[in-house]
């Protein structure tokens, strides 16, 4: 590629992305100043504030409630969204197609839904999505707002509020994404290297590249751009439900392009205690202070009581020596006081003070069920937000990957759906076991025959594990299986009731001769066998027809 076509790629006009993202910066602004004070209160390298550097130093709060408090909160949600122990969402069957099945096959469904539930989950672990997703969740929780990038082949990534801008509808629907990532040269691709070789400062400076992902009808249009040449290759599109780029918030008001974090609803708290934490420990080191006074004109020296060993002997007038010490005790007493109140008061909002805060390699499904309703009634409908910006988007890109890569099978459009189980049943299909237990249990006492009459065992047995997340294939018994086992018995009781006929007739015949053929029977082939036993069998007809 020579100059004059790099050149003629080049776009510098009011149309580039990095014109869009400054346009959109203004909007953004306020939200961030208030992220970077939430921050600084918290974790102040969260949202670091800005031309920071890898070498900046940043400012340590003077409690550690904050940082305690986001922490906490993150791991708890993080534990409820992706449950360890079973899956968080369940896929359900079109209505339509559900009815085209058969009532035999509905536990066989079951399990195989059960199964690709299981695969999911599998994937997530294996891209190690627990991770990000938990530094995303302290995001939120501190500046409201973060973007989650799921490319193709690699790990997800995370964006801060200040690497990208948003554009949304009345209706919260996002209409635009921009991003912005600063690049050395050497991380540069070779197409786009040699885009910019041409300027006069290259290799001495970073270059910011930005990524557009824009709405049109029904799809997501997608390219980048770096110092205002289109990166080539960098067009694609997504289906409308399948972004890649997942732009997150907290909680949202009508109308606003960014949401707000849980740490501004109680910002007022923790202004205080930061204020008064400062006091106390500046308090302390003055009050820690102490110095011994010597009268100008008394008999005793400084040098001896500057200089003396404890202990020593010297001359001098106590009199002429006092100690100074600031007496603020009971001033710092009612500080204190106000401390405790206020740090109950954010134990209480961030959950410091949970019931369930048993360490363990395994929490039980009652304790996160537990977990999940405190959560749904401390902080109220965030479950909604993120089911449906979060977990709901998140799991329709793992599926459509899995099935592009033949990891699970592909089914009809639109007949198997992820449904995302919220709250306090977000427990995946373990909430369906307590349902079927709870039925069991109302019809028991209709009795041992009218269940095994009305009931069928084996697909109750199929939806139980599937319930459970067991993969039942090789441990319940197949219908071909229960078949083949069936004729195995049948034709087990067809010899016995054969050998019974035939000892009733050695007991009414010459005991000698018919005792010995017995004995010799018992060496002979089936096939000879059985042609014996139905000649006998006409034997008795015709002796039975004499008579």
């Amino acid at each position: 590629m020579d100059k004059v076509e790099v050149i003629e790629q080049q776009v510098r006009n009011e149309g580039s992305l990095s014109a869009l993202y400054n346009n959109c910066a203004s909007v953004r602004d306020p939200f961030l100043q208030r992220a970077r004070a939430s921050s600084e209160l918290t974790i102040p390298m969260l949202m670091p504030p800005e031309g920071h550097t890898s070498s900046t130093i940043f400012s340590t709060p003077y409690q550690s409630i904050g940082a305690r408090a986001v922490n906490n909160l993150a791991s708890k949600l993080l534990l409820a969204l992706l449950p360890p122990n079973s899956p968080f969402f369940r896929l359900v069957i079109d209505d339509f197609d559900l009815a085209e099945i058969a009532e035999s096959q509905r536990g066989a469904v079951e399990e195989a839904l059960g199964s690709i539930e299981r695969s999911a989950m599998q994937e997530i672990e294996t891209k190690a999505v627990r991770v990000p997703v938990y530094e995303a969740l302290k995001q939120l929780i501190v500046t409201g707002n973060v973007l989650l990038h799921f490319p193709k082949g690699e790990n997800m990534r995370i964006f801060r509020l200040d690497r990208f801008v948003v554009k949304r509808d009345a209706m919260g629907n996002i209409l635009e994404i921009v991003t912005k990532e600063s690049l050395s040269p050497k991380m540069l691709p070779e197409s786009v290297r040699m885009l910019v070789t041409a300027q006069e400062d290259y290799g001495t400076k970073d270059y910011d590249l930005y990524t557009c992902v824009k709405r049109e009808g029904n799809k997501w249009n997608t390219y980048q751009e770096i110092e205002g040449y289109e990166v080539p290759e960098s067009r694609g599109t997504y289906p409308l439900d399948k972004n890649e780029y997942l732009a997150l918030r907290f909680s949202k008001l009508d109308g606003e392009d960014y949401g707000r974090g849980y740490v501004e609803e109680y910002i007022g708290d923790l202004k205080s205690l930061e204020g008064l934490s400062k006091a106390i420990v500046q308090g302390s080191a003055a009050a820690a202070k102490l110095l011994f006074l010597v009268k100008p004109n008394g008999t005793t020296k400084l040098r001896t009581i500057a200089e003396s060993p404890s202990g020593a002997i010297v001359q001098g007038d106590s009199n002429d020596v006092s100690v100074l010490q600031m007496e603020k005790f009971n001033d710092f007493r009612v500080t204190l006081d106000t401390m405790k109140t206020i740090s109950e008061r954010l134990s209480y909002a961030f959950l410091l003070n949970s019931a369930v805060q048993r360490q363990a390699e395994r929490v039980t499904a009652e304790e996160i069920r537990y977990m999940a309703s405190e959560l749904e009634g401390q902080i109220g409908n965030i479950y909604s937000i993120l089911s449906v910006e979060f977990q709901l988007p998140m799991v329709k890109i793992l599926l459509s990957r899995m099935e592009q890569s033949g990891k699970m099978p592909k089914f009809p459009k639109d007949s198997i759906k992820p449904q995302i189980i919220t709250g306090v049943e977000a427990l995946g299909r373990g909430q369906d076991l307590n349902k079927l237990v709870e039925f069991m249990q109302n019809i028991s006492p209709l009795g041992e025959e009218v269940l095994l009459r009305e009931l069928n065992i084996g697909d109750y047995i199929s939806r139980l594990g599937a319930s459970l997340g067991i993969d039942t294939n090789g441990l319940v018994k197949t219908q071909e299986q229960k078949q083949q086992e069936m004729q195995q018995r049948e034709q087990q009781q067809q010899q016995m009731m054969n050998q019974d006929m035939m000892k009733n007739v050695v007991e009414g015949s010459a005991p000698g001769a018919l005792k010995s053929m017995m004995d010799g029977m018992q060496n002979m082939p089936p096939e000879a066998m059985e042609q014996m036993q139905q000649q006998m069998q006409q034997q008795m007809a015709q002796q039975q027809q004499a008579n």
